[in-house]
């Protein structure tokens, strides 16, 4: 599995670089189609293509290939598609766009296989006795991303680990896939959350000599699960969650790029204590012990207005205004 993914990952990057051809020729010919469709290589995109590629060269005629869902108008596509269609050009938009399906055809192949080796790992929990809790909702309606095969992964991963992590803040369901692929369902090699997040370089690395401490910066570890970890940790910035709350803290406190190691490094021990005990996430003990640090700020702020002769009054919500 976890040659796959990388596998698989190479692919997406290859797709990526032959998008990135096309959308050089597209340039070349001065077609701004990037500028009116968020994704050339949607529905709309690959209709255009193919037909400029079938030798159609009419920007009204072009701009019919529009799908309803499109937000800018046929007027303002057509005006997009006035360009110098050069032979040259044409040739490498062929090429590319050739290339891309051929990568993409490469990827379905892969997401079938990944889907039959996930039906043969063992079955930790039964979706169909335990169902598995709505997840947050997505913009695509059908079919996969990039990111993800075109199947139901994230049932096949809850069915494998026993526990929704995806119900975590900032993680998702690419990255609970990189964290099963890279290490498995089975994290008893490490007693304990604290030497999975040490393993992962996600703590302090101390080192003392003569009684000095001479560094506690982390230790510079290049791992996909790390690396996964400081990607969730830092989507945490806007989050309303307890997660969110402690990186929004930590972030005043110690900069964003620690910030961002520490709340990495509390994901890795929620993780290892879910995996391990196959429990829901809870976010209660989060908001417990927000509420916690709360009252700490409440009464070391109330001592220093009394240190400075002043008393705090709360403000209710008649008198908010």
């Amino acid at each position: 599995m976890r040659t796959l993914l990388r596998h698989r990952d190479s692919l997406v990057q290859l797709a990526a670089a032959h998008t990135l051809h096309m959308q050089k020729a597209l340039t070349q010919m001065n077609l701004q189609l990037h500028h009116v469709l968020t994704d050339i290589t949607g529905v709309t995109g690959l209709a255009i293509l193919d037909a400029i590629l079938a030798g159609e060269r009419d920007p009204q005629v072009l701009a019919q290939h529009r799908d309803h869902r499109v937000k800018a108008s046929p007027e303002t596509i057509a005006k997009a598609l006035v360009g110098d269609y050069r032979s040259e050009h044409l040739f490498t938009l062929r090429q590319s766009l050739a290339s891309y399906r051929h990568a993409q055809g490469l990827i379905e192949e892969c997401d079938r296989e990944v889907r039959r080796l996930l039906g043969r790992f063992a079955s930790t929990i039964d979706p169909a006795t335990h169902p598995l809790p709505p997840g947050q909702k997505s913009r695509r309606k059908s079919g996969g991303t990039p990111a993800t095969p075109g199947f139901d992964l994230r049932t096949e991963l809850y069915r494998i680990l026993g526990t929704d992590l995806t119900a975590v803040p900032g993680l998702n369901t690419p990255s609970v896939f990189t964290l099963f692929a890279e290490l498995g369902a089975d994290l008893s090699a490490f007693p304990v959350g604290a030497h999975f997040a040490s393993w992962l370089g996600r703590c302090p690395d101390t080192r003392i000599s003569g009684g000095k401490v001479l560094s506690v910066q982390t230790r510079h570890v290049t791992h996909r699960v790390a690396q996964a970890l400081r990607l969730a940790a830092q989507s945490l910035s806007r989050s309303l969650s307890g997660l969110g709350a402690f990186f929004r803290r930590m972030r005043a406190k110690l900069g964003a790029p620690k910030a961002i190691t520490a709340t990495a490094h509390k994901l890795a021990r929620i993780l290892s204590h879910l995996l391990t005990t196959h429990e829901s996430y809870d976010e209660s003990r989060l908001a417990a012990a927000e509420t916690h640090h709360q009252r700490r700020l409440e009464s070391r702020v109330r001592a220093q207005a009394r240190a400075l002769g002043f008393q705090l009054i709360p403000v209710t919500e008649g008198s908010a205004s």
